[in-house]
């Protein structure tokens, strides 16, 4: 075996002892971030066959973060949609980040830097990494995260996009990009990309909403 090889197997071995022991810890942790689980649970774990992800499976912790954050659960949960594009099961995320170590974590697909500012803005308890390992935590800062955005985001804006269109190109390019867009200025192909695909996701996201709303 070689030395790359053996390394590769060592992080796998890692990440599944790490799972294994975080496992136990996940209830705990849920109910410290107060992150709006169902009440005497936690939120689903993603899981591991990356095809049977379904961001409609969070409905209830959408609505949840959406609320607190005062943000449209439709575009929440288009958000999540769109951002489904790698597995978010916690061990497979931990072996992302092994191989990528900037990588983003949680079904909001957050990175470090991001995560930070919401925490400081809103005093979370939190830790990044606990993104990848509470569902509901991430969800819950995803809402907290457009809602910053939407503060920040001028009244008049183009009418290119929608105000929830903007807010979630400002979730994928930044603050910046979001006001630059808002006073008409052409997104680059790759914004423009996540903009076909929000509008493609947001008959899902409606979908997956009626229920939780009821």
């Amino acid at each position: 075996m070689t030395s790359r090889r053996r390394r590769t197997a060592a992080a796998v071995g890692d990440a599944v002892t790490g799972e294994a022991e975080d496992m136990g810890e996940r209830t705990g942790e849920t109910a410290r971030h107060g992150s709006g689980s169902r009440e005497g649970t936690t939120a689903p774990t993603p899981p591991l066959r990356p095809g049977a992800y379904d961001p409609a499976d969070y409905a209830h912790e959408v609505l949840c973060g959406a609320r607190e954050a005062g943000v449209s659960p439709e575009l929440v949960m288009a958000v999540l949609h769109n951002e489904a594009y790698k597995p978010h099961h916690p061990l497979l995320e931990r072996l992302w980040q092994w191989w990528k170590p900037h990588a983003s974590f949680g079904v909001g697909n957050m990175h470090r830097a991001t995560f930070e500012q919401v925490r400081r803005a809103h005093g979370l308890e939190g830790r990044w990494e606990d993104l990848r390992d509470d569902p509901a935590f991430a969800i819950r800062v995803v809402a907290l995260h457009l809602s910053d955005l939407d503060r920040r985001l001028p009244e008049r804006h183009t009418r290119r996009c929608t105000r929830d269109e903007l807010l979630a190109l400002g979730y994928n390019t930044g603050e910046r990009n979001m006001r630059a867009f808002a006073r008409g200025v052409p997104p680059g192909p790759m914004a423009r990309s996540y903009l076909r695909r929000l509008r493609a996701n947001r008959q899902s996201a409606v979908r997956a909403q009626a229920p939780a709303g009821d």
